[in-house]
């Protein structure tokens, strides 16, 4: 039987017009698989693996995760500049994209993605968004420490009677961020006599957990970590917080701030479309979900999300208002510098 080419022809194009009609998903058509996306990835890798499996699985576009930190990928970002091979760039902290937005390396998110996010949870210029959140705590040895004895306020912890108890992990992207925060609430005066306290009263630690877990073996007596280290480690076996408590100073001090972890589009990229997508769908119900039913224990910020039901309620915080745009973590760097602690 011959069939005429023409006939065939047309056979074809109605049947690639139906596959990309059933293609589509959140409005995103099935990706070509030679055309990815590289995210620089400086979230938890598990959960950047997650958002970026299920956005995957849901539009059919490949991307590629590169892991690091939130300031060597921006600083890398930076150095890069229009050739990075970057597309979107996702952080556990805001001053990094403050950083890479300061530096004019990113593309306006879309109003929609945009309208997803509430306006606490992203900066005022709209050149990225909250895409999870993470609250300062307070740990304490509840073996050691009774609620009335706890510290009423973050700046509290410069008195010289909390010298030796407590500690922090200050070289990290997670404490400057706090230090951000401080420093956009009290001013530059208030924040360098408050470093240099820290520099005399606190035992400095590599990491958060490192600091959850002196707290939890009598080192200390305390250590300003953020609020998912604890909920994380009780979620496995405890050991490493069975003596823990957590204490939230809310109040709208410095000490109860949210530090915003963030989203954005380099501006170079040569994937837009794909890029936002995957921005969007972090940002959505879906991906939020993924916060809510994960492992991380990070806040939810989408608009009507749901956080773990473990996790105190944002809107229990009492967090201070801080424009995440605001956040600078050049001059942080450079009072910690004079501090002596980095």
């Amino acid at each position: 039987m011959k069939i005429s080419l023409s006939s065939f022809s047309g056979a074809f194009a109605l049947a690639a017009s139906l596959l990309a009609a059933t293609s589509l998903a959140s409005g995103v058509a099935r990706a070509d698989q030679s055309e990815g996306i590289v995210v620089y990835n400086a979230q938890h890798e598990s959960l950047g693996r997650e958002w970026i499996d299920a956005f995957t699985k849901e539009t059919g576009i490949k991307v590629t995760m590169r892991q690091g930190s939130d300031m060597q990928f921006a600083n890398q970002i930076v150095q890069e500049g229009d050739a990075s091979p970057a597309d979107v760039f996702l952080t556990e902290n805001s001053p990094a994209m403050t950083l890479v937005d300061s530096a004019g390396l990113f593309a306006p998110v879309d109003k929609d993605t945009l309208a997803q996010v509430p306006d606490q949870y992203r900066p005022s210029d709209g050149m990225w968004t909250g895409i999870a959140a993470r609250s300062t705590v307070f740990v304490y040895d509840k073996t050691k420490l009774t609620e009335d004895k706890l510290p009423k306020s973050l700046l509290d912890l410069a008195d010289p009677a909390w010298k030796g108890r407590w500690g922090a992990a200050p070289a990290g992207a997670d404490f400057q961020a706090i230090v951000s925060a401080l420093l956009e609430l009290k001013g530059e005066e208030a924040t360098a006599a408050w470093l240099k306290a820290l520099k005399e009263n606190a035992t400095p630690y590599k990491g958060n957990s490192v600091a959850m877990k002196a707290v939890n073996a009598g080192e200390v007596e305390g250590a300003v970590i953020y609020h998912y280290y604890w909920f994380g480690d009780q979620a496995k076996t405890g050991e490493n917080s069975k003596n823990v408590a957590t204490h939230y100073f809310k109040n709208e001090d410095p000490g109860a701030f949210v530090s915003i972890s963030g989203g954005g589009i380099l501006k170079s990229s040569q994937h837009q479309k794909e890029a936002q997508a995957l921005l969007k769908f972090i940002t959505s119900k879906a991906g939020q979900d993924i916060l809510k039913n994960g492992t991380s224990y990070e806040y939810a910020v989408g608009k009507d999300a749901a956080s773990n039901d473990k996790l105190v309620p944002l809107s229990d915080l009492q967090a201070p208002k801080v424009d995440a745009a605001k956040l600078n973590s050049k001059k942080v760097t450079e009072l910690m510098t004079a501090a002596g602690l980095i």
